[in-house]
């Protein structure tokens, strides 16, 4: 056998993922705020691309509007405008002066309606820092002590307790760790009640403490038995410290009114608002999809761009080259974002045909659905729809769900359809719910009646739904 180089000519068939194709692909996943914020992006770093006013899709037919009809103040006669400067002698002068020649400045309507709404305005929310340092600064402690107090509030997480031990504090202000105490014990009478205590039984003590609450019971089961009220155990405590049951209970309803977390109030976390990228109304006896652009520009080509192209301008190599690049990107950016909007409405469209006893009566009619599914009904492939129902949400007549809410596996039931996960979790949620608080149901019971229900499920499958649903286990959901 010869060996040797030969050339060999094949052709063969690869799919290459273009820039543009990667970039109409990244779209589908984005959210509606990482939509805007790319976009915005975009018109900073393309000069090709704009924002496209009302105006400019008005304007064609305003223009068309005034060819086709013509105003009769047209076609009317212009009348020469005359001044007549015969001064009138009907006019009361002294009220004119005394009226409008005054020295102040003269407010109308007009002029203040470019002025600010001062009822948007709120103020800034104080935080537990700020509102800490100034009790301290009001309370009239010396120099040395105002330091150690600082020192002290810098070291409160967000819940108000105190992260720090004394004698780390005490090295660092080169002080004794009794100074720290004391400054200590003056900062725990501050508002919020219970603040700059070191553990949860601290703050509760010094809660009942400026409560004025007198009560052995209570003290006892703040100091040895929290373990046991996180249990609901109410014997063991009542057998420790050898009172009744009752008296325990009456202690428990007022341990339970305390704050456990003194700093809460001053959270400076804002809740995050979800805005929704469909709107489903019922229409007759059909559903209506609405996509909801507001917010999102509306993006065009720069028309100084388009026409230095196609009017064939004199430009230099390299800046006709630019410009072809910026245009076709632009181009390219527009249609995608139209494809992501599209294949968006396809597939809640594809939804509301899989799942359309949810919509109309709720989600104990919610039914299983998968990927396939809906890849199948609109020809895409199953990864383009997990890309489209990744952080995008619906408002429809039952609320406001993510799209991929919709998709659930299903539990089998005896002599009838599937059902999907999430109306087995709502029906967990509502037996809970309707529940006797002195006895709950436990795992167990809840798998018995959902299998008198004609659903199979186990009670490991409950507890992990349970889990899911943040709902706590049966001994300690128990009412004291």
């Amino acid at each position: 056998m010869e060996l040797g180089l030969q050339q060999n000519l094949t052709l063969t068939q690869q799919l290459v993922m273009t820039p543009q194709l990667q970039q109409a692909i990244k779209l589908l996943q984005l959210s509606r705020i990482e939509l805007a914020e790319m976009i915005q992006q975009e018109m900073e770093q393309n000069p090709a691309l704009e924002e496209a006013s009302n105006e400019d899709t008005s304007d064609k037919k305003i223009t068309a509007n005034e060819t086709e009809t013509k105003s009769p103040e047209a076609e009317a006669p212009v009348r020469e405008v005359t001044i007549e400067e015969k001064v009138r002698s009907d006019v009361d002068w002294e009220n004119y002066i005394n009226e409008y020649n005054s020295t102040g400045r003269i407010y109308t309507e007009s002029e203040n309606t470019e002025a600010p709404n001062f009822e948007a305005f709120t103020p800034e929310k104080q935080t537990l820092e700020e509102h800490l340092k100034w009790q301290l600064m009001m309370y009239g402690l010396n120099s040395d002590q105002e330091q150690i107090g600082l020192m002290i509030i810098g070291n409160l997480n967000r819940d108000g307790y105190l992260c720090s031990d004394v004698e780390e504090i005490a090295l660092t202000a080169e002080t004794e760790p009794d100074q720290v105490e004391e400054v200590l014990t003056v900062l725990q009478t501050f508002d919020p009640p219970g603040v700059c205590a070191r553990d949860l039984c601290e703050t509760l003590l010094i809660q009942v403490d400026q409560l004025g609450i007198k009560n052995r019971v209570i003290t006892d089961i703040i100091k040895y038995h929290l373990k046991n009220l996180e249990n609901r155990n109410s014997k063991k405590i009542a057998k420790a410290l050898r009172i009744s049951v009752d008296d325990v209970r009456a202690a428990v309803a007022i341990i339970q009114y305390l704050e456990p977390k003194p700093g809460r109030k001053f959270s400076t976390e804002e809740p995050s608002y979800i805005i929704p990228d469909i709107y489903v109304y019922k229409h007759g006896d059909d559903f209506k999809i609405v996509m909801n652009d507001d917010g999102l520009p509306k993006l065009k080509i720069n028309r100084f761009y388009k026409n230095a192209i196609a009017n064939g301008k004199v430009l230099p190599k390299d800046a006709k080259n630019y410009l072809n690049e910026k245009m076709q990107s632009a181009s390219w950016l527009i249609k995608s974002i139209h494809q992501r909007q599209k294949t968006i409405y396809l597939v809640m469209e594809s939804i509301i045909k899989f799942q359309r006893e949810f919509f109309e009566k709720g989600i104990a009619y919610l039914k299983p659905l998968i990927l396939k599914d809906i890849a199948e009904d609109i020809e895409m492939h199953e990864s383009t729809i997990s890309r489209v129902t990744s952080n995008k949400y619906a408002y429809t007549p039952q609320g406001l769900f993510e799209l991929k809410y919709f998709f659930n596996s299903s539990i089998e039931r005896i002599g009838g359809e599937s059902m999907a996960s999430a109306s087995v979790k709502e029906t967990i949620r509502q037996l809970i719910d309707n529940e006797n608080p002195e006895s709950p149901l436990s795992d167990d019971r809840i798998a018995s009646i959902l299998q008198e229900s004609d659903i199979q499920i186990a009670r490991r499958t409950v507890a992990k739904y349970r889990k899911v649903l943040n709902i706590l286990p049966s001994n300690k959901r128990k009412q004291l």
